[in-house]
């Protein structure tokens, strides 16, 4: 996996999850709804990536 899309996926995944800390906090539903879309969104580019690895020799 290249470094700098690692990164981006950790990224993505952890600003996910603070937005939804702070939308059941405050208990506003979009900000929860965001905060999932934004952690599956870096699952899945870290899920891309790492197929990425493996077809590699």
């Amino acid at each position: 996996m290249a470094a700098s899309e690692k990164a981006r996926a950790k990224a993505e995944q952890a600003v996910g999850k603070v937005a939804q800390a702070a939308g059941r906090a405050t208990g506003n539903e979009k900000l929860i709804a965001k905060g999932r879309a934004a952690e599956a969104a870096g699952d899945a580019r870290e899920a891309k990536e790492s197929l990425k690895d493996t077809g590699r020799p």
